[in-house]
């Protein structure tokens, strides 16, 4: 039955190069994707699915029910796209200026589909069921799982599965974890207040300028001294505003930053740190503060059994040698929150490829893929779906 499928999706590959351009074409924006939203739910429909919409807003549940009982497991695909102008010279190149599929979402999306297609053609032969998670707006810092998970999204739902294309892996390999897979993403904004006057006169001004910039370079013994070394964690300050004249220092100075961090119990020490170090930063400058810290998506961590079952499976479709155990990466995936409810696995597909000069990173104008991409994903993931009912059943 499992080769049944395989040679199935290698039947569907070009349908699953057309649906990926078509929605390469039409990108929305996150929380904006009613078009692809409609989209995804006819395709379902038309295979017969049980099709749910608007599930946490623009999210679909498209669930496939086996002839022969069983376990369910999900399969997560997002689907919304980036506020970037493409400068790619395609075929499909985006129809919506100043929008684009620069992350892979639109694969994600043709490979979930193509799963559903050939899993469709069988569906009394299965002993279980699969539901097709298809998730908008996970490139906002709010994020869609958690949205699509409180209306109900994994009801009945025993694993799940994911994967997200990448183009710093070449095409034929993949990557994976027995943990902790993707960081935690978190932001912080700093207020400095401070007492403005002549730049001629600092003496008799409390310069929040200088304060700002000793409390970047303050901030950065968090990650050197406070934490253990092989434990992954960042900090980083991406915005520092003050100012407007050479000649004024000015009262207040803003400071943006983000952490990410692939541990739960050092994400929340964290902010602690930080203001402890803001505080008595300013007091020796003499200023006052503000400080916001703001959680965001949690660790993406996987569970140890459920990637076991993914690696084990993926030996069937990718050579042995290209299957790699990865470190954590600081990005960051809002997939964590459905990991946080039941078992599963997230893992990278390796989608470039230097020939074609398919390189450019996630979120450049010239992001693109090694469409052959799709089928690997799709049979990786579909072996994952036969070796969880294999293991559970």
């Amino acid at each position: 039955m499992k080769k049944k499928a395989f040679n199935k999706l290698e039947e569907l590959f070009n349908e699953m190069v057309e649906l990926r351009r078509h929605f390469h074409m039409y990108p929305e924006l996150s929380f904006q994707e009613e078009k692809t939203a409609q989209t995804i739910a006819e395709y379902q429909k038309k295979l017969g699915l049980e099709v749910q919409t608007n599930v946490g807003g623009n999210g679909v549940v498209a669930t496939l029910r086996g002839g022969k009982p069983g376990k369910t497991v999900a399969i997560r695909a997002d689907f919304d796209a980036l506020p970037i102008e493409e400068e790619n010279n395609v075929s499909y190149k985006s129809k919506n200026q100043g929008v684009m599929h620069a992350c892979g979402h639109d694969a994600h999306t043709a490979i979930a589909l193509g799963i559903s297609n050939a899993l469709a053609s069988m569906q009394e032969e299965l002993e279980g069921n699969v539901v097709f998670i298809h998730q908008h707006a996970e490139e906002m810092g709010t994020g869609g799982a958690i949205l699509m998970i409180e209306d109900g999204a994994l009801t009945d739902v025993d694993a799940i599965f994911a994967t997200h294309v990448a183009n710093d892996v070449p095409i034929g390999k993949m990557l994976h974890s027995n943990d902790s897979i993707m960081a935690a993403s978190d932001d912080f904004t700093i207020e400095i207040k401070g007492f403005g006057g002549h730049a001629g006169s600092p003496h008799n001004s409390i310069d929040v300028i200088s304060t700002g910039s000793q409390l970047v370079n303050n901030l950065q013994q968090i990650v050197n001294r406070k934490i253990d070394p092989i434990i992954p964690a960042v900090l980083t300050v991406g915005s520092f505003h003050a100012g407007t004249s050479t000649n004024i220092i000015p009262e207040k100075a803003t400071l943006e930053g983000t952490v990410r961090t692939a541990d739960e119990h050092i994400r929340k020490e964290i902010p602690e740190w930080i203001e402890e170090i803001t505080e008595h930063t300013a007091k020796t400058f003499g200023a006052d503060y503000n400080f916001d810290y703001q959680f965001g998506y949690p660790v993406t961590k996987n569970d140890y059994s459920m990637n076991q079952i993914l690696v084990h499976a993926a030996k069937e479709t990718i050579d042995e040698e290209n299957i790699i155990e990865m470190n954590p990466e600081m990005g960051s995936e809002d997939f964590a929150y459905f990991l946080q409810h039941i078992p599963g696995s997230y893992f990278r597909i390796g989608s470039a490829n230097e020939e074609k000069d398919l390189i450019y990173p996630h979120h450049h104008p010239k992001f693109d893929i090694d469409e052959t991409v799709l089928l690997s994903g799709a049979k990786t993931l579909l072996a994952a779906v036969f070796a969880y009912w294999e293991n559970q059943n």
